[in-house]
């Protein structure tokens, strides 16, 4: 049940097939030929960079929070690409502990070549940019790989003493075979144990041993699958969930049989820490005495969130579920995202709009929370407003995201939001392509000798806008690269770049380019142009026969670009591109030339679109093809000659 060591790290779990099941109340006796690289059956190596020859956790749950866990693995090598298998990373801290650290390295024959222990490892902090102190810690282990096949057998032994629900088993990794792999649980049967299979249909055999209930489960020779591109894990690799209804998480008991009790355990916990003083919360309510409405006193008081206090991780104890008090955050000015979000439903809470604290789990596309098991996925906090008829959710933690947006890192997922009555799942809102816009204008002014000179602007929402203002913290020249590689921009012999204004949600960038050489081909008195500065669809994905899993985008998107053309004096246009309207099931693209003849110049208007952020595999060819054929369209040229 590879548990969560840290709340933060998220694990990526793999794959698929599944077989017969037996108990292993302890382990068995292991062959010595699953040592022997030659060993391994052809089919398990196709499409694989590793194979797991054996894999083994044994769980011995004592009483809620309290458990200690077995690991054996052993696995070959076959490629570069399986090097991660030489890393162990294991987190911990005061509730996480570590026995019998074991790594040993066999050559192809079985021939153990090196030994590592726990006092071959480095010790870490965990923290990252953003923390201020933390308790967790890492011991890390890297064997460089000097040959292949090569097999790495792992083993050590984890001691929990707080934990929220039983983690999960990890079946299969990317481009991973499993030769043979079991997993046992040992709990009261009294416990409430639950499990949850994903992508899996694989049960386990049951037993009652002494008043304890004893469940195994056991895979062989499951193939290797590789992860598409632009796949989501979660919805391709097998595994399984596991809980118990009762848990103790630093000495705080509680019950997760149901949502509802989930969020009454957080209600409970929360119940000291979300009020100011009332000194405070009159202050605040003179700072908004005069905004007639409820929305309007919270957009003022999300910026003034926004203006006054930043983002600063602080996970101590307890410290990963409870949120430091409002109190502090009004003072100290700081706070991580759960006391982000209790000190803003506290500055709501002052002038009298209520608000519910909503557990989530965060990342673009992550799986969302299953209603009909109750458990703990989330690794983020933010705040749901219910106003009457329209619900606003507030990303706390940031301070440039526009009041009632979210964006790709918790939209369209479930929610835990906590209430009077406890918890409740709740659907966060699903971005349009309307909410990330990237509308843009350039002039492009040719000379004879083939050099040119352009101006770009671009206003940009959501997760455009996002994107342009976090790369302003990148240096000059790297921010550079990274929208010369964003917009497929030829590279220029000077490159001005200005991030601009932001204001009410739109973001400004303007762009002023100089090229040398920007003509394609001339050609005696004809010369031949790519017909912009830049591609409004700058990607194509593979061709895939048989597409078997979905295609997430990041985000639905509308863009835009109007291209005014002045062409030098002296010159004519000879052809001009065509006219093209492409369509596909989630998108199209329209671009139309018009020359003005008096103005010796050329105006083309583009517009490209996906209206459907996750496109079914039975819609990927199509996505395919069109795709193609924005490429090919944007690839016409502009063809001009000399006047006769």
């Amino acid at each position: 049940m590879h548990k969560k060591y840290l709340k933060c790290l998220l694990f990526l779990v793999t794959s698929f097939p599944l077989l017969a099941v037996r108990a292993y109340s302890q382990e068995k006796d292991i062959p010595k030929d699953l040592y022997v690289a030659a060993t391994i059956p052809d089919s398990l190596k196709e499409n694989a960079n590793s194979v797991v020859r054996y894999s083994f956790e044994d769980d011995i749950v004592k009483e809620p929070g309290k458990m200690v866990s077995k690991i054996h693995r052993i696995v070959t090598v076959l490629n570069e690409k399986g090097d991660d298998e030489g890393i162990m990373v294991l987190g911990y801290n005061k509730y996480y502990s570590y026995s019998d650290i074991l790594m040993r390295i066999y050559n192809e024959k079985g021939d153990l070549i090196k030994k590592y222990h726990k006092s071959d490892m480095e010790d870490y902090s965990a923290t990252h940019g953003a923390d201020l102190v933390t308790d967790d810690r890492l011991l890390a282990l890297k064997h460089t790989i000097a040959s292949y096949p090569t097999t790495i057998e792992v083993e050590y032994e984890v001691n929990v003493n707080s934990n929220f629900d039983l983690g999960q088993w990890e079946i299969q990794g990317n481009e991973q075979a499993v030769q043979s792999g079991y997993y046992h649980v040992s709990i009261d049967s009294n416990a409430g144990f639950r499990y949850l299979n994903k992508n899996t249909t694989i049960k386990p055999e049951k037993k009652t041993i002494d008043g304890k209930s004893d469940y195994s489960w056991e895979v062989k020779n499951l193939k290797a699958i590789k992860l598409e591109e632009r796949a989501e894990g979660w919805r391709v690799f097998p595994h399984i969930y596991f809980a118990a209804n009762k848990f103790n998480q630093d000495g705080y008991p509680g019950d997760i049989s149901t949502w509802q009790n989930y969020g009454k355990w957080q209600k409970d916990l929360n119940a000291d820490v979300c009020s100011l003083t009332p000194e405070r919360e009159a202050e605040i309510r003179k700072m908004t005495d005069t905004i007639k409405t409820d929305k309007g006193k919270a957009r003022f008081l999300y910026n003034y969130l926004q203006q006054n206090v930043r983002y600063v991780s602080v996970q101590l104890g307890i410290g990963g579920w409870k949120p430091f008090a409002a109190t502090f955050v009004d003072q100290k000015k700081y706070g991580d995202c759960k006391a982000l979000s209790n000190y803003m439903s506290a500055l709501l809470k002052a002038v009298g709009i209520p608000s519910c604290y909503a557990i989530i789990n965060a990342k673009a596309n992550q799986e969302p929370a299953d209603p009909s098991f109750p458990f703990d996925p989330f690794n983020h906090v933010i705040l749901c407003v219910p106003f009457k008829g329209d619900t606003t959710w507030l990303e706390c933690t940031s301070n440039t995201q526009p009041f009632g947006k979210l964006g790709p890192f918790t939209e369209n997922r479930n929610a835990l939001i906590v209430t009077e009555d406890g918890g409740k799942l709740v659907r966060t809102p699903r971005s349009t392509m309307q909410d990330n816009q990237f509308n843009s204008e350039a002039h492009l002014t040719l000379n004879a000798d083939g050099s040119a000179k352009a101006t770009v602007k671009i206003l940009c929402t959501g997760e455009y806008r996002f994107d342009f203002i976090e790369y302003t913290a990148l240096k000059v020249d790297e921010q550079k690269e990274w929208v010369m590689n964003q917009l497929n921009i030829r590279q220029p012999s000077v490159f001005n770049y200005d991030p601009s204004a932001d204001k009410d949600g739109v973001k400004e960038v303007d762009i002023n380019l100089e090229y040398d050489k920007f003509v394609d081909i001339m050609a005696g008195d004809k010369q031949f142009y790519r017909p912009r500065v830049f591609d409004l669809c700058a990607f194509t994905v593979p061709v895939e026969e048989k597409r078997k899993s979905d295609y997430y985008f990041d985000i639905p998107l509308q863009k835009s670009c109007v291209t005014t053309i002045d062409l030098p004096a002296g010159y004519e246009i000879e052809t001009l591109p065509l006219n093209q309207s492409l369509k596909f099931t989630y998108g199209n693209y329209e671009v139309n030339y018009v020359y003005d003849a008096a103005k010796n110049q050329v105006v083309s208007t583009a517009k490209f679109n996906i209206t459907n952020q996750v496109i079914p595999a039975a819609k990927y060819t199509e996505l395919q093809q069109y795709l193609d054929a924005v490429a090919k369209a944007q690839n016409k040229k502009l063809v001009i000659r000399k006047k006769a």
